[in-house]
């Protein structure tokens, strides 16, 4: 049974959609990205499949997103809404992965280790603007500070896993043939369900390693 919370911030009301598990061991809080919501196929995906496995889920949906806003603000105002979500993150009394895709995996990396995220999740983690390798943003990645899983699409264009730095104190799972937003072609070796899969089998077997 989802319930729906609302989270005043300094930036505007924040939403937070919970998928509580039964008998939870972590909260998993992920954030959308710059130009979509919670709708998006790898959060739903998470949603549905981790409370099983002792995971509860809550997706944030920040606060320019609940105020109906098409473009999200600043990195910084993005941040500052994150901050305010948090405590409602950590009411049931459990650790808290920080997680997102795109922007919001940004926003759970630059702030993990002042929040006290336990972990984070980086899903189509934007290592650079699309046909800008020059412009990396590896040091918010790198500088998260906690256990960091990343799930990147194959042929994402925000950056490719083998553009990825060597030696970061992170894991990555490849998603074949996926986009920036997981999407395969119909002429890909592996369904849309299996891409999803893929995903949702690498963060239930992650999480189980965090607990």
């Amino acid at each position: 049974m989802t319930r729906t919370e609302i989270v005043p911030t300094e930036t505007g009301d924040a939403r937070i959609t919970w998928y509580p598990a039964k008998r939870p061991k972590l909260v998993l809080a992920a954030s959308h990205g710059a130009g979509g919501g919670i709708e998006a196929r790898d959060l739903q995906a998470l949603a549905a499949t981790l409370p099983a496995h002792g995971v509860s889920v809550a997706l944030v949906e920040q606060p320019w997103r609940v105020a109906g806003k098409k473009l999200a603000p600043a990195p910084k105002t993005l941040d500052k809404g994150w901050r305010g979500i948090w405590p409602a993150l950590e009411k049931p009394g459990l650790p808290v992965i920080a997680a997102g895709r795109s922007a919001g995996a940004r926003v759970a990396c630059r702030t993990a280790g002042e929040l006290g995220a336990a972990a984070v999740l980086a899903l189509s983690f934007p290592l650079h603007p699309p046909g800008k390798p020059e412009k990396s943003r590896a040091d918010e990645l790198l500088g998260a500070g906690v256990p960091t899983l990343v799930v990147q699409g194959g042929n994402d264009p925000f950056g490719r896993p083998a553009e990825f730095p060597e030696g970061g104190a992170y894991e990555l799972t490849e998603v074949p043939y996926g986009d920036h937003g997981f999407a395969v072609p119909k002429r890909a070796d592996i369904t849309q369900d299996e891409a999803l899969a893929v995903i949702t089998d690498a963060v239930t077997k992650w999480t189980g390693s965090l607990v």
